[in-house]
């Protein structure tokens, strides 16, 4: 059977994620505890593990007084970056699979917002956590590496099956989205896709990969290479200017 996935909304704009299969329950990033804490209560869930992408304050800030609750929780992230990390259980590297919820799951490097971060893919259940990587309709700001190792993550995402749901970090769909719109205002499924969402009242994550690659400019290499003015430019650097006028919007 699949892994029950539950979305917890957190702070302003995070996801945060619980899985739940095999009598176990594992949570995804932990950017504010009261909200976690209630989804785990209201469904009467014990959490056996927490697994973190990134350093950031906004997906760890909540671990201890979540710790705190579930004292039995098990903390898992890079060892690569555990020194900005909270304290690791069980440290792991890219490449590693590791068994969450009776399933296993491949920590993938997705280095390029922050150095170190990494992303969890479980191939069964077709659910990956690539938090502030790649993003709904977007992907994250390169605060510590450079373009060529961003789009060397995207890429790697984006080799994943096509039904993978993509569990991003945050709900950006409204700046993402009108950035998507003014580089890729003819794209007819981004226009559907920013109208079922546009009040507010459905989450844009997670999605499919298959959906980011018709709706998220940063997969739409290819398609928008001409109106960039970049014919026979490499992949990267098409990326890159993709990024840096996204920055600027």
């Amino acid at each position: 059977m699949p892994l029950e996935l539950v979305t917890v909304r957190c702070l302003k704009d995070n996801y945060a994620y619980l899985i739940h299969g095999n009598g176990q329950t594992a949570l995804i990033d932990a950017p504010e505890a009261d909200p976690i804490l209630q989804a785990l209560k209201d469904r009467g869930w014990n959490l056996d593990m927490i697994l973190i992408t990134h350093h950031h304050d906004d997906h760890i800030h909540g671990v201890d007084e979540i710790k705190a609750e579930h004292p039995d929780a098990r903390v898992i992230g890079n060892a690569d970056d555990a020194k900005r990390l909270p304290k690791l259980d069980h440290a792991v590297r890219p490449g590693d699979k590791i068994e969450v919820c009776g399933e296993e799951a491949l920590v993938i490097d997705v280095s390029g917002h922050t150095i170190g971060h990494v992303a969890f893919h479980f191939r069964d259940s077709a659910l990956a956590f690539t938090a502030d990587s790649l993003m709904a309709i977007g992907c994250g700001r390169l605060f510590e590496g450079d373009a060529d190792m961003m789009w060397d993550s995207l890429s790697r995402l984006n080799a994943l099956p096509a039904e993978t749901l993509i569990c991003s970090g945050h709900d950006y769909c409204a700046g993402n989205g009108a950035f998507a719109l003014s580089v890729d205002g003819d794209n007819q499924a981004l226009k559907d896709r920013l109208e079922g969402v546009k009040d507010g009242a459905q989450p844009c994550a997670p999605a499919t990969l298959d959906v980011e690659r018709e709706t998220n400019p940063f997969l739409r290499i290819a398609a928008l290479r001409g109106s960039l003015g970049m014919d026979g430019a490499p992949d990267v650097e098409v990326f890159a200017r993709l990024r840096k006028m996204k920055d600027e919007f």
